[in-house]
C-alpha cells in the first residue's frame, strides 16, 4: 500500500563529529514523503510532488511537525521494563536485589509476552522504531519478542541472554546450552522479516571462557549476527573482571580473545575504558551504546564522548535508553542526559549531535545504516513526526529559536514522549498521539 505523509522534514547526512553541522543536516521546511512496500519511494519539497500525487493515495499532513528518521535504542532490557525506578544501589547490588529476581519472572510465557507488548507499544509511543534488545536467559523470552514486533512489522534485534555463573540457578544456563539456544534462535528468527539475531552474553562476569567461546564459534559461523553485550559501566566491575580474567589485558581484551570484539559487535556504557581500550575497539569496528540516563542513575559515572569521537581511530557509537536502570524510553530524555553528561567533561554535546547518535550514528553503530536511519529513497519508511509546539513552554521558547539546530536543541532539552505526534514503521502509521494534528 502506498502512503504519504507531508510536513517539515529533517534528515542526516553524514557524521557530525567529522564535518561541519551544516554539511551533515538536511531541511526542508515543507517536504513530501512517499512510501511504498515498506520503503521510502520517493521525498522532496512538497509543492513539487504533490501534483503527481495520486488522489487516492492516503496522505496525512503535519503543519505543526517535523519528519525524522526514527529513534534508534542501542542498548535496552524489555525484561527490566517492570522494574524501572527500582530504588538505590549500585549495578552489582541493583543486578542481584532487583534485575535477577524480575528476571526469573520470564520463565512463565505470557508473563514474558505482556511485557513484551507493554515495552513495544511505548517504544512506538516515543518514536523509537528500531532497538538493540536484551530477552532473558529463557528463549521464548525472545520469541515473544519477535512475534510481537511482527505485528507491526517493526525491526528489531535480540537476544536471548547468556550466563553460567555468578547468578540465581533459575537463570544459569551452561556453554552448550547458550550455543544450542542461540542456534535455535538464530534460525528461527534471524532474517525472518525484519528481525535480526544478536549473540547475548549478558557480561564477561556472569560468563565462563568456555561460554564465550562457544558463542564466539556462532559468531563465526554466522557472520551477519550481531553481538551485544557490557563494558566498563562501573569500578567495582573492572576490578571483578581483572580477578576473574587475570590472563587478559583489560575487560575489552576479554571480548576480544574471545573472539566478540568486532564489526556488528555493540557494547553498552564504556564509560571506564582506557586509551588502549578505546583503540581496540576503533581497530576492532566494535561499537558503543551511549546510556546515559542509567549511568546517571546508578551512580555508574559519564561517558566523555571526545574520547571516542576524536582523530582518525573513532569508535562507532550510538545511544541507548537501557531501560530498566535506563530511566525513560524517551530518546529526547537521552539525549539530554547525555548532553548533561559531555558537559560534566567540558565539552558542550552539540543537537546536531546528539540527534545524529539517536538516529543514523545509531544505525551505523549496529550495521544497518543502510536500511534504516535516514530519510532517502529506498530507505526503510522508518519515520517519527516530532511535534515542535507539544507543551505550553516549548511552544513559548519556539518563539525564541534562532535556527533549526536551536529548534533542535529546545526540542531535545525540553521535550519528552509528548513531543513524539506519530510513528510509521514500514510505511504505516503505528502511534498517533491524541490530537496531534495530523490530517
Amino acid at each position: 500500500m502506498k502512503t504519504a505523509v507531508r510536513g517539515a522534514m529533517i534528515s542526516f547526512r553524514a557524521d557530525p563529529f567529522l564535518h561541519p553541522a551544516a554539511a551533515c543536516l538536511h531541511y526542508d521546511s515543507d517536504a513530501l514523503i512517499i512510501m511504498e512496500d515498506g520503503k521510502i519511494s520517493a521525498l522532496g519539497p512538497a509543492a513539487s510532488l504533490l501534483p503527481a500525487l495520486p488522489a487516492d493515495v492516503p496522505l496525512q499532513h503535519f503543519p505543526h511537525g517535523v519528519l525524522l528518521p526514527g529513534f534508534i535504542d542501542c542498548h535496552v532490557h524489555y525484561a527490566q521494563t517492570e522494574m524501572m525506578a527500582a530504588f538505590g544501589a549500585q549495578l552489582i547490588d541493583w543486578l542481584n536485589d532487583y534485575t535477577f529476581v524480575t528476571e526469573q519472572g520470564f520463565a512463565e510465557g505470557e508473563h514474558a509476552r505482556e511485557v513484551a507488548r507493554l515495552f513495544l507499544q511505548e517504544q512506538l509511543r516515543n518514536g523509537v522504531t528500531t532497538a538493540c534488545v536484551f530477552g532473558t536467559v529463557h528463549p521464548h523470552s525472545v520469541d515473544v519478542l519477535f512475534e510481537e514486533a511482527a505485528r507491526y512489522g517493526l525491526r528489531l534485534i535480540a537476544g536471548k541472554v547468556c550466563m553460567d555463573r555468578h547468578a540465581p540457578a533459575a537463570l544459569l544456563d551452561t556453554a552448550q546450552a547458550a550455543y544450542d539456544d542461540s542456534l535455535a534462535l538464530i534460525r528461527r528468527w534471524h532474517g525472518r522479516g525484519r528481525a535480526e539475531y544478536a549473540l547475548t552474553p549478558r557480561f564477561a562476569p556472569s560468563c565462563s571462557p568456555a561460554q564465550l567461546d562457544a558463542l564466539a564459534v556462532l559468531a563465526r559461523e554466522y557472520p551477519d549476527v550481531l553481538i551485544q553485550s557490557h563494558v566498563a559501566e562501573n569500578l567495582d566491575e573492572l576490578a571483578w573482571v581483572q580477578q576473574l580474567f587475570p590472563h587478559c589485558r583489560d575487560y575489552a581484551d576479554v571480548y576480544d580473545r574471545h573472539g566478540l570484539l568486532r564489526p556488528r559487535a555493540v557494547f553498552g556504557h564504556g564509560i571506564h575504558l582506557s586509551d588502549a581500550e578505546i583503540a581496540a575497539f576503533a581497530d576492532s569496528g566494535a561499537a558503543l551504546a551511549h546510556c546515559p540516563t542509567s549511568n546517571q542513575f546508578l551512580g555508574s559515572g559519564s561517558l566523555d564522548l571526545r574520547r571516542l569521537k576524536q582523530g582518525a581511530r573513532q569508535v562507532a557509537l550510538g545511544l541507548g535508553t537501557d531501560v530498566g536502570a535506563g530511566t525513560s524510553f524517551s530518546m529526547l530524555q537521552t539525549m539530554q542526559a547525555a548532553y548533561v553528561a559531555a558537559q560534566s567533561h567540558g565539552n558542550a554535546l552539540t543537537a546536531v549531535q546528539a540527534w545524529y547518535l539517536a538516529t543514523r550514528g545509531g544505525a551505523a553503530a549496529l550495521g544497518i545504516a543502510d536500511k534504516v536511519g535516514s530519510l532517502a529513497p529506498g530507505m526503510e519508511a522508518d519515520l517519527l513526526v516530532l511535534d515542535w509546539y507539544s507543551t505550553p513552554l516549548i511552544t513559548f521558547r519556539m518563539r525564541y529559536a534562532r535556527d533549526v539546530q536551536d529548534a533542535l536543541f529546545i526540542q531535545m532539552m525540553l521535550g519528552d514522549d509528548r513531543a513524539i505526534a506519530a510513528t510509521y514503521v514500514a510505511g504505516q502509521l503505528v502511534y498517533q498521539r491524541a490530537a496531534a494534528g495530523g490530517s
